[in-house]
């Protein structure tokens, strides 16, 4: 990557009290340089700026470049954001999966949602996975050098001929030999298996089971956990596709398959190393394993145990900050995926004991999608008006932020929170987190007339003043 191809870092936001604020730092300014290097990501920065001296180059708002020095502790952080955790673009896709999300999506939405992920650096910030297929020598010898581990890889089978298969790559079939590359180096990787009736199920799926098993030994185990995952599929799919849904009775067979390998690595490895997802149990409409076979929830972003850990963050913290009643009675509509319909209920029933409050579960499939299953993340601005429309909402919409892009009010078809609320005639109120969700139970909400976004009413404040 050359240096001409690497953008400044152009800074979003200052963290108050930090290093950057004190020194004068601003928002659209831009990192170009730290000690004579250009950084070509956040991993970079983070590395450069562990320093106690510092160089920067800095180019500000105007076009002007500036030279800044810095001392400080070693490790202490600036406290700078940036737009992006990749200066130089983002290393892109280059496997044509017949079950990649990005091209089961209807054409003409915004740019961002038909990128192709497959960095390694975002594996390691963030956890998203990739393929290890489009990797050159040089970024193999960075992963070794900057100890970038864990790392969250995409296996799905380790036959060579069903992995080429499935990810449509020639270079696809070699990960056998790069999960020895890690374990040499003592580096770890986190593995998906995203199961697809026909291909990669059935005996292919225990031998890559098995397979992946093998690495999971030693003080640092290479495949320090694996996630199983049904395979989502949307009514926008390539009709010349081969895939075909996980059924009920699939799901079924692939839990008494996994669960009986489960066993035998339990005792062989003292883990259970190999984990579900939890559609498995919502397709095949069976109870969730307890709480406790999920050690330390390594697959929490793959949805392993997401739905177990939720319902005891939030039996904890209504527990510690419900009333026992309201002052002004209020009536409200919690919208999630019907994926956690059955689960939801006990929640329900615990907030709706507060005298004074009702919450109305509305549990809704994605029609947008085609999906009779849908997980909450996956509705739809257009998924809410198919469903809500003709329902009686009270006082306000509680949305699980998960639906919306990621610091917008913009849902995945690009309609966004004040549309949807203006055409329910409801107030919404985007929530993220347990605690965010229940206080916003407990305040009194009004719609802003101009705007169609809902708001809270601090106490004591009157209605006409906000």
């Amino acid at each position: 990557m050359s240096q001409t191809s690497i953008r400044p870092a152009l800074i979003t936001k200052v963290l108050p009290d930090s290093i950057a604020a004190e020194v004068g730092f601003e928002a659209g300014d831009a990192i170009v340089a730290i000690n004579g290097i250009h950084p070509r990501d956040l991993i970079d920065y983070k590395f450069l700026c562990a320093d106690e001296l510092l160089e920067l180059e800095v180019l500000d708002a105007t076009g002007k470049i500036h030279s800044v020095e810095i001392e400080k502790d070693y490790d202490d952080e600036l406290g700078l954001e940036f737009e992006t955790a990749l200066f130089d673009g983002l290393i892109q896709c280059n496997n044509r999966c017949p079950f990649c999300f990005i091209d089961q999506q209807p054409p003409g939405k915004r740019q961002s949602l038909y990128l192709k992920d497959d960095d390694y650096r975002l594996s390691f910030l963030y956890g998203s996975y990739l393929t290890l297929t489009n990797l050159s020598q040089k970024e193999w010898n960075r992963i070794e050098q900057m100890r970038l581990s864990p790392l969250y890889v995409s296996v799905h089978a380790t036959e060579p001929d069903i992995r080429r298969s499935l990810l449509k790559n020639h270079r696809a079939g070699q990960i056998i030999e790069q999960l020895k590359w890690f374990q040499e180096r003592r580096l770890q990787i986190h593995a998906q298996v995203v199961v697809c009736p026909g291909i990669n199920d059935g005996v292919h799926l225990e031998r890559t089971l098995l397979d992946l098993a093998q690495f999971h030994s030693g003080e640092v185990p290479t495949v320090a956990s694996i996630a199983v995952v049904p395979v989502g599929l949307t009514r926008f799919r390539p009709t010349e596709d081969e895939l075909i849904p996980v059924s009920n009775d699939k799901a079924v067979e692939v839990i008494e398959q996994v669960q009986s390998l489960q066993e035998q690595f339990c005792s062989q490895l003292n883990s259970t190393c190999v984990w579900l997802a939890d559609e498995w149990f919502l397709i095949a409409r069976q109870e969730l394993p307890p709480e406790c076979h999920y050690e330390d929830y390594p697959q929490i972003g793959n949805g392993v145990g997401s739905i177990r850990l939720f319902l005891k963050q939030f039996q904890e913290t209504a527990t510690r900050i419900l009333p026992t009643r309201l002052a002004i009675p209020r009536t409200l509509t919690w919208v999630v995926g019907n994926a956690v319909e059955t689960a939801f209920k006990p929640l329900i029933q615990q907030l709706n004991a507060v005298e004074g409050l009702v919450v109305n579960l509305a549990a809704i499939r994605s029609n947008y999608w085609g999906q009779e299953i849908t997980v909450t993340g996956l509705l739809t601005g257009q998924d809410l008006l198919d469903n809500l429309q003709q329902r009686d909402l009270g006082d306000g919409i509680l949305l699980p932020s998960v639906m919306l892009k990621h610091e917008d009010t913009r849902f995945l078809d690009d309609m966004t929170v004040e549309e949807v609320a203006y055409q329910l005639g409801t107030p919404i109120l985007p929530v993220t987190g347990i605690e965010e969700l229940i206080k916003t139970c407990l305040k009194s909400i009004y719609m802003n007339t101009r705007s169609g976004v809902a708001q809270l009413q601090p106490p004591g404040v009157p209605r006409h003043n906000l």
